[in-house]
């Protein structure tokens, strides 16, 4: 036992030899290393550790502040609702949501324009939001204001339809019946036309200017406003006519050829309108004629007469007013003004009148504006007999 003891511990020592170390010194070297194994990985754990508490803290900042500003845009900053108070809104022409957000927060109504930016693009009908005045509170939801916003039935409005045909005196009254104003309110307005906008050759009167449409007024809307609307409405209506250079290849006056719309507008319809101004036109320019240069006109005569269009007249209407200058019958030439408000259709037939040789139109049925023209004064006169026919068995139209 001792001999093999002997040789292994040679043996070993041999080995040290070999190594340049004995065998005390290889072991403290091996403890000294195992030592320091197990002294380092708890410190490794231990750096590991820190350095995920700094990165969870890192990322918890960052998740922390994006989710802040999201907080932000999508409704920290947006209120409850449902608002309170009254506040009527303003959507002007040209605004963009961008300027809505702007003006709804220095209204009060929403708390930023981030929460209204975010409500609108949320709802695909906000890029349909129409011009107008929107009965809104203060402090409401964002998402709420949207909702009344795309709807256009929610305008606070007053609608007000003028026919065409109609005369200043009746459109006054339409105006005071629609809106909170009385017809004194308007009349004082049209005392002073100035303020109007109308034309040089209006000569300050409103007849016939005062387009036939119909309107949204708002809740700031005025008599003077209301009326230079209408006033506005009848200069695109000229500018798309072309009214004062077709005037001018007609020969005539751009008050002249308003006149000549409203005559027609009173006594045609539809695709006669061209030619009842060719008739007008040929009695005013075609000498000799049937009617020596007198219009004949009825309309301008129930104007003189200050009444509503009848289809008859008597002799003795007419005779009424012999010295009124819209008396058509014993003055002639035009009328001095237009004597109701024409429509786009009777401006086009007065700017652009048929080609026609006719002197004389009938309207032989009042229900179905069956209106029959010539140019020879027997055929006239039967036409009129087929007149007399329909209100013998028509009389309720006649």
């Amino acid at each position: 036992m001792s001999d093999e003891y002997d040789t292994d511990h040679e043996s070993s020592q041999f080995l040290d030899e070999e190594d340049g170390t004995d065998e005390g010194t290889a072991y403290e070297e091996a403890g000294r290393r195992r030592g320091e194994k197990r002294r380092s990985l708890p410190g490794c754990i231990a750096v590991l550790v820190a350095l995920a508490v700094i990165v969870g803290g890192l990322a918890f900042a960052a998740i922390w502040g994006v989710g802040k500003i999201g907080d932000q845009l999508s409704g920290a900053e947006d209120y409850p609702g449902p608002g309170t108070g009254d506040v009527t809104f303003q959507v002007k022409s040209g605004d963009t949501l961008s300027a809505m957000g702007r003006n709804l927060k220095e209204e009060g109504v929403v708390a930023s324009v981030d929460a209204f930016l975010n409500a609108a693009s949320a709802n695909p009908d906000s890029q349909g939001i129409q011009v107008g005045y929107y009965p809104l509170q203060k402090e409401m939801k964002a998402s709420d204001v949207v909702d009344v916003l795309v709807d256009p039935s929610n305008q606070v409005k007053a609608t007000v339809t003028i026919p065409e045909g109609m005369r200043v005196a009746d459109i006054v009254k339409i105006l005071a019946k629609k809106t909170d104003y009385s017809k004194k309110d308007f009349e004082k307005v049209l005392a002073d036309p100035g303020q109007l906008g109308l034309p040089d050759y209006a000569g300050g009167n409103p007849e016939g200017y005062l387009f036939p449409a119909t309107y949204d007024f708002g809740p700031d809307a005025t008599p003077t406003s209301m009326l230079t609307a209408m006033v506005d409405r009848w200069k695109q209506a000229a500018k798309d006519a072309d009214l004062e250079a077709k005037a001018a290849e007609l020969g005539y006056t751009p008050q002249e050829l308003m006149t000549v719309a409203s005559l027609v507008q009173a006594e045609g319809r539809g695709d006669d309108m061209p030619k009842i101004a060719r008739v007008i036109y040929n009695r005013l320019e075609i000498e000799p004629n049937p009617t020596a240069g007198f219009l004949q006109v009825d309309a301008s005569v129930n104007y003189a007469l200050n009444r509503p269009t009848v289809a008859r007249l008597t002799t003795a209407e007419i005779d009424s007013v012999a010295d009124s200058p819209y008396n058509t019958y014993t003055q002639k030439g035009l009328p001095p003004t237009p004597i109701e408000a024409p429509g786009d259709a009777a401006i086009e037939a007065a700017s652009h009148p048929a080609d026609g040789p006719w002197f004389f139109y009938v309207t032989t049925n009042l229900k179905t504006g069956e209106t029959k023209f010539t140019d020879s004064y027997d055929e006239f006169l039967q036409f009129k007999q087929e007149l007399d026919q329909y209100c013998a068995t028509q009389s309720d139209r006649c």
